[in-house]
């Protein structure tokens, strides 16, 4: 009994998990659009103890209903129409050979990976009733227990094979029994819509324009159009625009891919559409100016200041640079300037406290300009954004060091202009 209780534990934690990580994402279903299933095939006893009857075959029967992508229930028919007598010195002996019939009432839960459903691996714990035409030792009926695991393998969503091994208990034995199955399987209402079926076999599940074969590959999901919830399907990103199906902002710029082909019109494969030196994103959500326009894009400056750990002070090498922003904000009086800090992630990186220290450098950058040079602070503001806006994936170091960044977004007031050529922009000796 240990061992049926450790299996019903096993596919209790299975099924809890699984619904816990099927419930964060949004996407068809199989399972619930074609929820029913029935199989036949060839069942096998293979027997334990000194039982009155020897291992058998049969034709085993199942119906099953997905009550969940990874739960389902199945009800069992196996017909046994001659099972040969056992003869064991000095035990009971039936005097000829006996048929029987078995129900059964089990529990899957499926250990699917939505990115592969052709092998679909599970656990099954269960319940029977078996009946012979004959009485054997302790009568023409026996209750059991069963517990085990099995493998379907799917052609496509309609048709599939599938394997069980369990070990039961039945009756007064005390001994274990294998309890195998082999059945070809059939899904009611699974067949393939014709837009979605294509040449050679395979299937596009979603009806996005990729194979499912394809989506495994890449590592999009088959069952849900948009893997990346960026606005455009797998097909647009991988076919059409080529950019990340898996990363809703291609480019890191700030603006989800679909905004950009969609609503903005933008490149979602270039930081700066319109090349007048701010990315789109900042643009769009932070300046209010047009990401197509070069002539409305704010005065950026781009620092790498380093800084020391955990700390906020400025280093001296960095006085250069910042003396050209404080003149460029003197030579146009009513110019502002937004001061934003900005930090890699790294695997212990957290996000408050990131967050606090991208703020505090960013406030010391507005203290120098304020201080040294003398810049009203009224014109002047300080955002720390941690790690939320990064310009490149955090996979190397040299990304890393891109992503560790002070910009400095300066904006003309009315129709002031503001001068960008390296002249007014030099360093006063």
């Amino acid at each position: 009994m240990k061992i049926m209780r450790t299996c019903f534990l096993l596919v209790l934690g299975t099924w809890l998990a699984g619904i816990q990580a099927v419930s964060a994402q949004s996407e068809r279903n199989l399972f619930e659009e074609a929820p029913w299933y029935a199989g036949v095939g060839v069942s096998f006893f293979q027997l334990e103890g000194d039982l009155p009857i020897k291992d058998s075959y049969g034709i085993g029967l199942r119906l099953g209903y997905d009550m969940h992508q990874f739960f389902a229930l199945e009800g069992g028919l196996d017909l046994l129409p001659s099972i040969s007598k056992n003869d064991i010195p000095n035990r009971f002996q039936l005097e000829d050979d006996t048929s029987a019939f078995r129900l059964s009432l089990s529990a899957l839960a499926h250990l699917r990976n939505t990115h592969n459903l052709r092998w679909d691996p599970y656990l099954a714990v269960g319940g029977s009733w078996t009946h012979f035409t004959d009485d054997l030792e302790d009568g023409a009926d026996a209750f059991g227990l069963d517990a085990g695991a099995g493998l379907f393998y799917h052609f496509n969503d309609v048709w599939s094979v599938r394997g069980d091994y369990r070990l039961g208990i039945a009756g007064s034995d005390t001994e274990f029994s294998g309890i195998g199955l082999v059945t070809v399987n059939y899904r009611w209402g699974a067949a393939v819509p014709a837009k979605l079926a294509v040449a050679g076999g395979d299937i596009d599940s979603d009806g996005d324009g990729l194979l499912d074969s394809e989506e495994a590959n890449l590592g999009t999901n088959p069952f849900d159009p948009d893997s990346d919830k960026d606005g455009l399907t797998d097909f647009q990103e991988v076919r059409t625009h080529k950019t990340d199906p898996l990363n809703p902002d291609s480019d890191y710029d700030g603006l989800n891919d679909g905004s950009e082909v969609l609503i903005y019109t933008t490149n979602p494969l270039d930081q700066d559409t319109d090349d007048g030196g701010v990315y789109d994103g900042h643009e769009v959500i932070e300046d209010k100016t047009d990401p197509l326009d070069p002539s409305d894009d704010l005065q950026v400056f781009r620092l790498e200041i380093e800084f020391d750990y955990d700390k906020a002070d400025l280093r001296p090498q960095y006085y250069e640079d910042l003396n050209a922003v404080i003149k460029v904000l003197e030579r146009a009086p009513g110019a502002t300037a937004r001061i934003e800090g900005h930090a890699d992630r790294r695997p212990t990186s957290k996000r408050a406290y990131n967050l606090r220290l991208s703020e505090r450098r960013a406030n010391a950058v507005l203290d120098y300009i304020a201080d040294q040079g003398g810049i009203d602070r009224s014109r002047l503001t300080a955002k720390g954004y941690g790690f939320d806006q990064p310009i490149a994936p955090n996979d190397t170091e040299e990304n890393m060091q891109k992503n560790r960044r002070t910009e400095i977004y300066i904006r003309r007031s009315g129709d002031a202009e503001i001068s960008t050529s390296r002249d007014d922009m030099a360093v006063p000796k």
